[in-house]
């Protein structure tokens, strides 16, 4: 067994977690270790001569369903309809007062969306001033409900430009670090990747996306109110915004309550990042991947001995 075939059973293992078959060269962006094209398309042939993986249509996967090849190309359709809503949707977000850079996340990133799944988005901040312009968006978010849009508005994860560099280094963290489609502030998240560089250790061939367009200019509207805040008033706002949210998010995680899609209700934030809290994901999510790529390369060393 050599570290190629080692690569490639990993790759394919984390997204077996989530029943999601890859094109070869999503395969290849997603590898560990840097590898000569020729020998890794030898090696994916090798594999699925020996049955370790296998092609459904344009897919690959460790799971020989066809089931999910048809769920994928359904999901890209609706993903690409998702996209041209996201991108309406980012230029509205943007013009919200210290708002540097908005992005799309989670599965839509990763150009799938299902019947049920949410448009969530990744926003970057002016330095101190996250939790103003969060909570602006968030009292925009509630009028959503009124149209049934809300699915539409997920902003989910916030950070300031102090706080470019994601804490949390892991395979779950790395993946949706380099798949984050940013949409609006081009500059920001061009220093958002270069703080993250740390991902080419997990993924040294992937090459993060920043879109090849102009930065929107800012509206007079939010020049006037980033100019108004831009004081000690708006420090001591930002501060009182972080402790009110905080404090009402520890009561809805004491209650147990749940979001309207079902999961438990939980928010992680300090002055620089507001970001959700579900109890354990990433740690469920990097245990079942550890499960995961163990049985298959165990499955891989059966057919190969040394």
């Amino acid at each position: 067994m050599d570290n190629t075939e080692q690569s490639i059973i990993k790759v394919l293992a984390y997204f077996n977690i989530f029943n999601f078959p890859l094109k070869k060269d999503e395969i290849y962006n997603f590898l560990d270790k840097t590898c000569e094209k020729s020998r890794f398309e030898k090696t994916m042939d090798s594999l699925r001569d020996e049955g370790i993986i296998y092609r459904i249509d344009e897919f690959y996967s460790l799971q020989k369903n066809h089931a999910l090849a048809e769920r994928r190309k359904t999901g890209n359709k609706r993903a690409a309809e998702q996209l041209k809503i996201a991108g309406r949707i980012s230029r509205f977000l943007y013009c919200f007062p210290f708002v540097k850079g908005i992005a799309v996340s989670g599965s839509l990133s990763k150009n799938y969306a299902d019947k049920n799944s949410d448009i969530d988005f990744f926003v970057i901040t002016k330095a101190n001033r996250l939790w103003l312009a969060r909570t602006l968006m968030h009292l925009f978010k509630k009028l959503t409900f009124l149209t049934g849009r809300q699915h539409w508005f997920c902003m989910n994860y916030y950070i300031d430009e102090l706080a470019l560099e994601i804490k949390e280094k892991n395979i779950f963290t790395a993946v949706e670090i380099v798949t984050v489609l940013p949409l609006q502030g081009n500059g920001i998240f061009k220093e958002f990747f270069t703080a993250n560089k740390w991902t080419k250790a997990f993924f040294p061939v992937y090459q993060p996306r920043v879109q090849a367009t102009e930065e929107m200019p800012k509206g007079k509207l939010k020049a006037i109110a980033e100019k108004f805040f831009n004081n000690r008033m708006g420090d001591r706002l930002n501060d009182a915004l972080m402790r009110i949210t905080i404090r009402r998010w520890e009561k809805k995680a004491r209650e147990r309550k749940h979001s309207y899609s079902g999961e438990l209700m939980g928010l992680d934030g300090a002055i620089h990042y507001a970001k959700p809290d579900p109890a354990n994901f990433q740690d469920k999510i990097l245990y079942r991947y550890g499960k995961e790529a163990e049985a298959f390369m165990m499955r891989l060393e059966n057919v190969n001995p040394v």
